[in-house]
Formats: structure tokens, sequence, C-alpha cells
């Protein structure tokens, strides 16, 4: 089956006015975007009005498209200030983290060619002032906006891609209107377009072959890496994404940790693996693997020597259980934590990781 291009994007976990924690260069709003549950529901009667690109008036894609021009200018100019001077005050007022943001996006897409994907007027000036829920319908595939606590005003979203460079990016923008007619900064979003080299769909593809030969470990690691390639930020949603989504829940392995760590047995010592990803860290596309050392184990840490074997008796050992998973990355790179702090951390590529006789997961 055909996988079609995703020009609706992707659900997002509800969070509340500027509460929300930046990841992958995505930067705190003065209103926060969640996703509706259900992609099909029908719009309510009292939803604020959402207009697509192709519905807006010229004049109303040139100032949005224009206004986020001049905000990615700043950013590649590395003029953090100018950015500031056009964000709304209440953002302004905590700018850090989009200035951190900014600032490690701008050797990215300094010389990037720019150009603008696609377009949203989200009309919420209408809407009574502390509205707990504010939704947007938008467009056909239906996208669906779910705003918390959100202020009457005018908003803007514009998404725009940065190509012609080594890491291109997508960035999105949300936008406020002014009631002197300006649109300014509300929030800040960047992700990748391309992982190793390659991008979403290809993953997406890859992820298929994988579940179709019974390699689940594998088609789950591809399915999350094709997910935010393929969409600038969390909080739009689509049928599509919905689509890859359930596909992936169909093959999750039951074995990944989650609210209980995995348990893997290797030369007569337990690991408990706390957390697996996926990483580019390195160039290449590696399993990212956390276990929580015992104290047996956090002694051995001391020792180079002997930490080294420890980490690799872990890789060894998550490789005798799924031995498919040396033909989807490049290698391994395991973190040894206590608490929010690594204490010990080692990246080997899979030909360099032998293999133990299999030990199960307890």
């Amino acid at each position: 089956m055909a996988i079609v291009p995703l020009v609706e994007r992707l659900p997002g976990k509800a969070v509340t006015a500027m509460q929300w924690k930046p990841t992958n260069r995505q930067c705190g709003l003065l209103i926060v975007l969640t996703v509706a549950g259900a992609l099909l529901l029908l719009p309510k009667a009292n939803a604020a009005s959402c207009t697509t690109e192709s519905q807006m008036t010229a004049a109303q894609r040139d100032a949005v498209s224009k206004a986020a021009r001049s905000m990615i200018n700043d950013v590649q100019s590395g003029d953090v200030q100018a950015l500031r001077a056009n964000t709304i005050p209440a953002v302004a007022s905590d700018f850090g983290d989009i200035a951190a943001a900014a600032a490690s996006l701008k050797p990215l897409v300094q010389h990037a060619t720019i150009t603008v994907d696609s377009l949203y007027g989200l009309d919420a000036s209408s809407e009574p002032a502390g509205a707990a829920h504010t939704e947007f319908f938008c467009g056909a595939p239906l996208v669906v906006f779910n705003f918390n606590n959100l202020p009457p005003a005018k908003y803007g979203l514009a998404i725009l891609h940065a190509t012609g460079v080594p890491k291109p990016q997508q960035i999105a923008l949300v936008l406020s209107e002014t009631a002197e007619n300006q649109w300014m900064l509300a929030g800040f979003f960047s992700r990748p377009m391309i992982e190793a080299g390659h991008n979403g769909l290809w993953y997406w593809e890859q992820a298929r072959e994988y579940a179709q030969k019974k390699m689940d470990w594998n088609a789950w690691f591809y399915y999350q890496t094709a997910a935010p390639l393929l969409v600038p930020v969390e909080f739009l949603s689509s049928p599509n994404l919905e689509k890859l989504r359930q596909e992936a829940d169909a093959i999750r392995p039951a074995a990944l940790p989650g609210s209980k760590p995995m348990m893997l047995e290797a030369n007569g010592s337990t690991f408990a693996v706390s957390a697996i990803a996926v990483t580019t860290e390195f160039g290449g596309l590696d399993l990212e693997v956390h276990y929580v050392p015992d104290s047996t184990q956090a002694a051995q840490l001391r020792d180079p020597v002997a930490a080294g074997k420890q980490v690799r008796d872990l890789m060894s050992a998550l490789l005798a259980l799924h031995p498919e998973l040396r033909t989807a990355f490049h290698g391994i790179w395991v973190h040894a934590d206590q608490g929010d702090t690594s204490i010990y951390a080692l990246e080997l590529p899979m030909n360099e990781i032998s293999t133990h006789p299999v030990n199960q997961p307890r």
C-alpha cells in the first residue's frame, strides 16, 4: 500500500499555557495548542474559524508570510534581539527558551533557502474571554487544533522549510495579530526533515517492510523515527498520521520498557533497562539504551575496564534476544543513569558487539 505524503499533522499531548517543556527546539507559547482526540469529529457550532492558505486572500497570505520570513531571517543572522522585539510581550518576558533554540538553529539554517510550506489563519477574535477550550477545524482532510484558555485574538501558523543545507529543517511559527494589524511571534518550533540521510516517508516504508517480515523491534523504532520527520510540531493532527500510529501500535513489542523496566540477564548480572529510543548523535542511526545500575554495577562503573565490559554485556544480551536489530541500526549507545545524570556512556557499532547466548527478559 502506497504512503500518501503528509500534508496534515501529528497528534500531540495536552499541555497548559506556559508549562510546556521545549523539545526538538520547540519553545513555549503564550497560547498552547493541543490536538483533539478524535480526528473525524464534526465541527461544533461554537468552534472558532480556521482559514487554510488557499482560502486566504493574497494580502492575508503575504502579511503572514512576510512576517514569518522576517523572523527566520533574524534566526539566520543570529539577531535574537530583533526576534524578541517582534515577539508578543507575554512570551518576550520569558524569552530564554526561544533565544536558545534560535541560537542552536542558526548554524543549521544560516545558508539555507527558506520556503513557505503552508499557512493557516486561526480566528478566535469572537470567542468569549476566559473560554476553557477553543477548537479549530481546518480544511479537508480535516486538521484539528484545540486550544486551552486561548485569549480572543487572531492567530496565524506559518510552516517553513529550510533546505539546500546538510541538515534541512522544518520550522513552525505561531503568530499573533496585534491591534495595529502587526503579526508578532507567539511560538517557535523546529525539527529536522532528514535523519541519517533519509526522510520520514523512507522510514515509514522501511517500518512497513520490517513489520511484514515480523521484525517488530525494527519496525517499531522506524515508525518512531518517521513521525517527527513528517511534521514540524506535535499539535497538528491528521487521519494520515493516525494511520501511522495505528500501524505502529499494532506491532509494538510487548517487552519494551515503559512503566516498568525491561530486565536483561547477562553473565549472572541483571540489567534494569529504563528506556530505548533512536538517536543520530554520532551520525548513523543508533539505538540509545538507558539502564539504572544497581549498587554493585554502579561500583564497577568506577573502573574503566569493568565498566566497558558491563556495558558490552548489556549490548550483547539485547542483540542476543533481538538479532534483527543488527540489520537496522549502525550501533548502540548505552547510558548508565543515576537520577537525571548519566554516570557512564559508551557507543559501539554493531560489528564490535559480540552476541551472548539468548537471555530471557523477566
